[in-house]
């Protein structure tokens, strides 16, 4: 970080927890209120055991179709070769401890009117609140000929799990010589440094096995999250590999033929032995059969609660909502969660709202020795979700390698942390 150190920053950040509800909770024994979560990931996760931390005499049921949650953050390691699925795979053992009813099914419907929840197992569940976090939708479509069949032979790998599996498996059965192309979204997207961050980790793994393939990122946009980092790393570590083409150099792809592995962009076509195609992206389909998405696609809600503006005691965090200056990311949610979780414990209790501050850091690994990190602390300013001036700030580009060994190691303390924070 450049505008302040890290000592400064946990500080701040340390702070901007506590703002949003000192831990002796918020409405102890007072409420009986029935609070549905939707999604257990960074958001929905953090939301139902934190729910039960601010006030245990809430009634909190999450709702998740899979049985166990694999973390998208970190998850560019298995590409690399460094990490499997396992490290990143969590159960729900540890909020059931908290008391938190956990219900393994998909939810089907949501009735804002009613205050129900419908899931395809046929339950049909009453709420005085309840928190949406379903993560990304993808706009089918936007690309021409990418569709839900298409991922097989074209993976985008922005789930972690088996798209991340098949996408290695690609990688690993290219000739050597072959071109990874990776096909970067417009803004706003899940996690805005991942496909950088993936362009090098597949690096990292051909540098190694394949030294004469090389990994092409067409890109529609003019810029991206930590770019001049980024291209320091890889010029770095990985010279004449990675080649960025921006949206002014032609790099929008607009058309895809999956079975011949082929991009078409408005001047190009680019053959690939490997396609990484990673889609336009919307709010996830639950938040958008609900009504809860605006033209833009995301969820418009009150920054003080994420309360949505549409439906009242529905609330939508993380990748799915409008969260101002705050990214798509995992500690985004896990910090927005925080503050919804006081919000709704303080209405609940007919208390008032506590004043939210949130946090957010996102760390990158350009090699398991190689980190670099954006951080910011936000508050609300003039009705929205704005950076703290100050507070925050990008690596330093003139950073020693021990400095950038150290931010690596930041980054593997920090996923075991805010998972441990979610998920016991």
């Amino acid at each position: 970080m450049s505008s302040m150190n890290r000592r400064q920053f946990v500080k701040l950040a340390g702070g901007a927890v506590l703002a949003v509800g000192a831990l002796p909770t918020i409405g102890h024994g007072k409420t009986k209120a029935r609070v549905i979560v939707i999604g257990g990931g960074y958001g929905g996760g953090t939301a139902a055991k934190y729910l039960r931390l601010y006030d245990p005499s809430l009634q909190v049921t999450l709702i998740e179709k899979n049985k166990e949650y694999i973390s998208c953050p970190l998850s560019n390691e298995v590409l690399a070769g460094d990490r499997n699925l396992d490290s990143l795979t969590f159960g729900y053992g540890g909020l059931k401890g908290h008391g938190v009813d956990v219900i393994h099914d998909e939810v089907t419907e949501i009735d804002p009117e009613k205050k129900t929840v419908a899931t395809g197992g046929g339950r049909q569940l009453e709420y005085d609140f309840v928190v949406v976090s379903p993560g990304v939708g993808y706009r089918w479509g936007a690309i021409e000929g990418y569709n839900p069949s298409a991922v097989e032979a074209m993976p985008h790998a922005w789930e972690a799990g088996e798209q991340t599996l098949r996408l290695r498996r690609q990688i690993r059965a290219m000739e050597d010589g072959g071109t990874v192309f990776i096909v970067a979204p417009p803004n706003p997207f899940r996690c805005p440094p991942g496909p950088y961050e993936r362009a090098a980790q597949i690096s990292h793994y051909l540098k190694a096995n394949k030294p004469k393939s090389k990994v092409i990122i067409l890109d529609p946009k003019y810029a991206f999250s930590k770019q001049k980092l980024f291209q320091q790393g890889w010029e770095m570590h990985y010279p004449g590999m990675i080649e960025w083409v921006g949206g002014h150099q032609d790099g929008k792809v607009i058309e895809v033929d999956p079975k011949r592995k082929l991009l078409v962009t408005e001047f190009e076509e680019h053959k690939a032995a490997v396609a990484n195609v990673i889609p336009p992206q919307k709010a996830g389909p639950i938040a958008e059969k609900t009504g809860l998405t605006d033209d833009s696609g995301w969820c418009p809600v009150d920054p003080r609660s994420f309360e949505s503006t549409i439906h009242s005691d529905v609330h939508v965090i993380g990748d799915s909502c409008i969260a101002g200056a705050m990214p798509k990311s995992g500690y985004a949610a896990n910090s927005q969660a925080k503050v919804l979780a006081a919000a709704i414990a303080a209405k609940a209790s007919g208390k008032r709202l506590p004043e939210p501050s949130y946090v957010n850091t996102c760390y990158s690994l350009i090699t398991p020795d190689h980190g670099i990190s954006v951080a910011a602390v936000y508050s609300i300013q003039d009705g929205e979700i704005s950076g703290v001036e100050g507070a925050g700030g990008l690596s330093p580009l003139e950073a020693s390698a021990e400095q950038r060994k150290e931010e690596a190691l930041y980054a593997h303390s920090w996923y075991r942390n805010v998972t441990a924070d979610i998920f016991t």
